[in-house]
């Protein structure tokens, strides 16, 4: 329990900005080797930052008016809340990894740009585009009441960071391993370290059928749709990259946060 602890604690210190420092940090410690098994806890971090943004999101929603922007206006102070609780860590990937890509379709060109800090113009129109869907995505969950929007929010944060694991199990490290920020990871992540993560990711599943009144297949679209992007995902980084890097990590996870809303709301409009 202790080693399970320190893992899940050097998890939120290294992909979150929450504050893991001092005397827990020295009891939490450091290796390559528990960064690496703490890739396990991915949708456990996702847990802790979706709980904090969903629990924002009630306290705004009960405190503003209902009605007319208040979706809007909860969705755009959560969504910088889950920033801030970040570090625009997976917004960042995204950024980089739009501008390898859109840049050059020569694989170690792609790659250069990538590892390039400055952000240009793919980055910053894939950055844009991202947030004005999920501001969208939110409001119009915001809009069938908070019984929807609490806990579809919550599992997306938690189904998203599940993905870009398999990633990492089924494609190669890529670009300048000695340099890269993924270095940790770039070995393939183990089954038990898998099986951990796909444990939170279930624990949250059946947290969410068992307490939150959703349509299942809602819920199921929403499971499909982000399945279907990290496909797609995961085929784009195969072809154009024949690999991951870290920034690859950051762009699954928030594609597949986004279409994980929009399959639910697509869900949601079948049954209607």
């Amino acid at each position: 329990m202790a080693q399970f602890i320190r893992h899940y604690l050097l998890s939120l210190q290294f992909f979150t900005r929450l504050p893991v420092t001092g005397r827990l940090a020295e009891w939490v410690g450091y290796s390559p080797q528990m960064l690496r098994a703490s890739a396990a806890h991915f949708p456990g971090v996702g847990a802790l930052v979706g709980a904090l943004v969903a629990g924002l999101s009630a306290l705004l929603l009960a405190a503003l008016p209902p009605g007319g922007f208040t979706p809007l206006v909860v969705a755009a102070v959560g969504t910088a809340f889950g920033i801030l609780l970040t570090g625009a860590f997976h917004e960042d990937g995204l950024a980089d990894v739009a501008d390898g890509l859109g840049g050059s379709y020569q694989r170690e060109r792609s790659l250069d740009i990538m590892k390039d800090s400055r952000v240009g113009a793919f980055g910053a129109i894939a950055i844009v585009m991202a947030l004005l869907c999920k501001l969208a995505l939110l409001a119009a969950l915001g809009s069938l009441g908070a019984a929807v929007l609490l806990p579809v929010l919550w599992l997306g944060h938690v189904v998203s960071r599940t993905w870009p694991l398999l990633l990492i199990r089924l494609l190669p490290h890529v670009g300048d391993t000695a340099a890269s920020k993924s270095k940790p990871l770039a070995d393939q992540i183990s089954l038990e370290a898998l099986a951990v993560a796909m444990l939170w990711c279930l624990a949250a599943w059946l947290l969410v059928q068992r307490y939150a009144a959703l349509p299942g297949a809602a819920l199921l679209a929403a499971l499909a749709a982000s399945g279907l992007g990290f496909a797609w995902m995961g085929r784009l980084f195969a072809r154009r990259l024949q690999g991951f890097t870290g920034d690859c990590l950051g762009a699954t996870q928030q594609v597949c946060e986004l279409v994980f809303y929009l399959g639910f709301l697509l869900g949601w409009g079948a049954g209607a």
